[in-house]
Order: C-alpha cells, then sequence, then structure tokens
C-alpha cells in the first residue's frame, strides 16, 4: 500500500537540525553510503550520521578534495567514483560489493545545478546524467546490498522539480533548444519519481525509498551561475508565497538525515518529504515553493522513467 502525500507532524520543521532529528538515535554498527558526502549537504550529512555511529563511505569523484574535507571526522571512508561515467559506478560497485558489507542507509545526495550544456557517456545531457542515471545505476548496482540491509535509500530532489516534467520525447535536447532549467527541473523531477518506483519495487525486500527537498541553502551548487543569475533566483525564491527563507547547511541537510533514519518512517516510502516531514501535494504552477508536483508523484511516469533509465544504462538489478 502507497504512503499517503500528505506531513505526518513529524514534531520538526523548518528550522530543525541534524542534530535535532537524530536525538536519541544509535547508528551504531550501521552502513551509510552517501554519494557527494564531501561537500555542502552531503559534507553536513556524513558528519551527521558519523556522529551518530554510522560507518560512512563516501564515493566522489576528487577522492583527494574528499578525504581533506573529511579529515577528522571518525568511522568514514573515502573511495573513487565518477556519476559521469558508468564504468567509473560498476568498477566502484564491484569493488564495494567484493567486501560483502549491507548497506542500511544510501542517500543518493550528489549533484549538479543549472549547468551549461554538457554532454557525458554517450552524448547524456550531464544534469539528467549525473544527478538520475548515474543515481540510477549505482543504486542497481549496488543491489545485492542494498537488498541484504533492507536499507533506506534517499533521493536528494529539490523543489526545483516543479519547473519541468520529465522531457519524454527528448531528455537529453538533442533535437529541442538547451534550457539549463528545464533540465534542471527534470532531473528533479527524475529523482522523486526514482524513489517512487524504487519503493514500490524494493519494499518486499524491506527496501524504502524517499526523495526529499533540502530547502534553499547556499552551497556549492550553484557555482554554474553568475552573480546576476544568482541574485535572480533569490529573488524569485523570496517571491513566492510559501518560501520559508534561506536554510543554514546543517538545517538543508536535516531532511534527507530524517528520512535516512527516522522511526516515525517505518512501514513507510515512496514520498517527497520536505521540511522534516512528507510533503503536501503543491497547488497547479507552483513553482520554486512548498509541496509536490502531480508530476512527480504519479506511479505510471516512474515506472515509465525506470522502463527508460534500465534501456540507457543497461543494467535493472533491481526487477531483476
Amino acid at each position: 500500500m502507497m504512503t499517503q502525500q500528505h506531513a505526518i507532524g513529524s514534531g520538526f520543521g523548518v528550522r530543525s537540525t541534524t542534530s535535532d532529528v537524530l536525538t536519541g538515535i544509535d547508528l551504531t554498527g550501521k552502513l551509510a553510503l552517501v554519494t557527494g558526502g564531501y561537500s555542502g549537504l552531503g559534507l553536513e550529512t556524513t558528519r551527521a550520521l558519523a556522529g551518530a555511529g554510522a560507518h560512512v563511505v563516501v564515493p566522489a569523484r576528487r577522492r583527494s578534495t574528499a578525504v581533506e574535507a573529511l579529515g577528522g571526522i571518525e568511522g568514514v571512508e573515502v573511495a573513487e567514483m565518477d556519476l559521469a561515467d558508468l564504468d567509473s559506478v560498476r568498477a566502484f560497485a564491484e569493488e564495494f560489493l567484493a567486501s560483502g558489507r549491507a548497506i542500511d542507509i544510501l542517500i543518493n545526495n550528489a549533484g549538479i545545478m543549472a549547468a551549461p550544456e554538457t554532454r557525458v557517456g554517450p552524448g547524456w545531457e550531464a544534469q539528467f546524467a549525473i544527478n538520475h542515471l548515474g543515481h540510477y545505476a549505482l543504486t542497481n548496482r549496488l543491489w545485492p546490498a542494498v537488498a541484504r540491509g533492507g536499507a533506506r535509500v534517499v533521493s536528494v530532489s529539490s523543489n526545483g522539480h516543479q519547473l519541468s516534467d520529465i522531457h519524454w520525447d527528448d531528455p537529453h535536447f538533442e533535437r529541442h533548444a538547451y534550457d539549463k532549467w528545464q533540465a534542471y527541473g527534470q532531473a528533479k523531477t527524475a529523482n522523486a519519481l526514482f524513489a517512487l518506483h524504487l519503493d514500490a519495487l524494493g519494499r518486499n525486500t524491506g527496501v524504502r525509498a524517499f526523495s526529499v527537498h533540502p530547502g534553499t541553502i547556499a552551497t556549492q551548487l550553484g557555482r554554474h551561475m553568475s552573480p546576476e543569475e544568482l541574485a535572480e533566483l533569490s529573488e524569485t525564491i523570496e517571491a513566492s508565497p510559501t518560501n520559508v527563507g534561506w536554510k543554514a547547511p546543517e538545517e538543508g541537510a536535516a531532511t534527507q538525515v530524517w528520512a535516512a533514519t527516522s522511526p516515525r518512517l517505518t512501514g513507510m516510502g515512496g514520498v517527497y518529504c520536505e521540511d522534516c516531514d512528507i510533503a503536501e501535494p503543491a497547488s497547479e504552477q507552483t513553482e520554486l515553493g512548498s509541496g509536490v508536483s502531480a508530476w512527480a508523484t504519479d506511479p505510471e511516469r516512474a515506472a515509465r522513467l525506470w522502463a527508460l533509465s534500465a534501456e540507457l544504462t543497461g543494467v535493472d538489478a533491481v526487477t531483476g
């Protein structure tokens, strides 16, 4: 049975921090894997999970940078992996599986935003490829360990999903002019739909999946944007009638940590969360505001995206 896309009264909110949501939770003996877990919200997530006792594996494109950023945090392991390169994803997953370890928490956190038109792999649009297809392939490659651990899988989406449904006829902008915000919106919608279908496929093995909107946080995610573009984006966000203001990193990371660990979510899954609770459906025409758009919670779209992702990447271990 699907979880209702409505708030459950978690007791947390906009200003809750990672420390708040982890109060009383002991992750000793648990293994968490956090992509992009060495900068921005990923770093806060790694720090929080390790602080609660988890052993955290951080696959990183810039391994030396990750080692430096995570220095001094006990219980963290860094490995090399590039989400834009499916051979790299496969190599990392094979090495991890060879260790025989189970995964209790998988947080697909890494991503890029509003990037200039860039092609990776066989010519894929980079935001869709890195934010979605790389994580789709990683989760499938790691599936034996994910299933063994009955893991919580968290897909970091964004209210940017409200900017675009999936461009089903041209997901890589090969026939239409590239629009970096449409591409970003599509990738974030894909993150939500991925969690929705993964939860439907995995719940019988004890795997549950969630997508989350962290909030608006000043991180390096905006590195591809000019100061003028950042100012314009800030104005758009602040003009939203549902704007809750900017969050500190430890507040922004709280929702993904909550989704990964909260006992309140036991037996639930497949939903989009924000502000440390399950989000309400967004009203039509909402852009960069609260709630989740209907196209990001549609099971038929989710199944269609899964099939497309399997075709593109050549891997579908979850369906078998």
